[in-house]
């Protein structure tokens, strides 16, 4: 049985002295419970590196690895934490206790100076916007994709905040090809809510965004049903179609675009919900026109914009 203690100074301001979160972010990145990480401190606070230990101890722990949490070879690490782990090692020398080095000069920490340094200066949002793609490219490995897709992927996890996109997005084999082409034939696109619309970025102004779902009144099944329909019958200029809320006016689209035999389209299905958003989003990933979809109950506005903006960015800034 191994346990691991990190050892701070410790403080006489007691919020100084809350790293609980630390742990959890090591916990995640040593692959290891919680329950096998301690901190324990010099001064000030509680506990410290001495009752840990007998803590420790005293439930037969065998291996105990202990990091001095600090920046360099100063007193603390090269005196008074060795001599407390000395002390223990003669008193019981079947345990085996392994002192590493402190932090040191590393690049990654050169990396959280520049981070502070940014984060004091003004950021835009497009540095801000960099800066999380760059957090994510860390976070997740997406290699195994085109780099429009991993485009599009950042784009949604950076909207969402959610890493499982990277597994359940799914693209047609011509879905970026063909939308990108029709984004640049100035196509329109067609959306299911307002809160789609309001999403897309509009600084291209070169593909019209539209949206009938407030020109229904009535309907006779769901009214974006009805939208969809209206949609269809008025506009001669359609190009993609994204639907990022309701899974009815999904089902519609692909009623409509198999109906007449629509293979001008690229549909953007992400809508979300516990009832019907998963089937319609499994039926859509069984055509073969065009489409990006994903395959989990999750979804909604801000993934669908998402992935407009993505194609919206590569149509029209990018020379792919």
């Amino acid at each position: 049985m191994e346990k691991i203690i990190i050892v701070l100074h410790g403080s006489p301001r007691s919020d100084a002295n809350r790293w609980q979160p630390f742990l959890k972010i090591l916990s995640h990145q040593l692959n290891r419970p919680m329950e096998d990480l301690f901190f324990a401190f010099l001064q000030f606070a509680k506990p410290s590196l001495e009752e840990v230990l007998e803590t420790l101890i005293s439930k037969g722990v065998e291996r105990i690895v202990v990091h001095p949490f600090f920046l360099s070879d100063g007193y603390h690490v090269t005196k008074d934490i060795p001599t407390i782990l000395n002390r223990y090692k003669t008193k019981y020398p079947e345990i085996d206790i392994i002192y590493t080095k402190p932090l040191g000069i590393h690049e990654k920490l050169a990396d959280i100076v520049r981070e502070r340094i940014i984060e004091a200066g003004s950021l835009t949002g497009k540095d801000i916007e960099e800066k999380s793609f760059e957090i994510i490219e860390r976070e997740v490995d997406l290699s195994s994709f085109s780099p429009e897709e991993r485009a599009i992927i950042k784009r949604v996890i950076h909207a969402t905040a959610d890493f499982e996109f990277k597994d359940t997005l799914i693209f047609h084999p011509e879905a970026i090809s063909k939308a990108l082409e029709l984004l640049r034939q100035g196509k329109d696109i067609l959306v299911d809510v307002e809160m789609v619309r309001a999403g897309i970025k509009k600084r291209h102004g070169k593909n019209r965004v539209l949206c009938y779902l407030n020109a229904v009144e009535e309907a006779e099944g769901t009214r974006a049903e009805k939208a969809i329909e209206q949609a269809f019958e008025k506009e001669t200029n359609l190009g993609l179609v994204a639907i990022g809320n309701a899974p009815t006016a999904l089902l519609k689209t692909i009623e409509i675009i198999n109906r007449e035999n629509r293979k001008d389209l690229v549909v953007i299905g992400l809508p979300v919900g516990f009832i019907n958003a998963f089937n319609a989003k499994l039926l859509l990933s069984q055509q073969d026109f065009p489409f990006i979809t994903n395959l989990s109950k999750k979804g909604g506005s801000p993934a669908c914009v998402a992935v407009v903006n993505a194609l919206l960015e590569l149509a029209h800034n990018s020379s792919w």
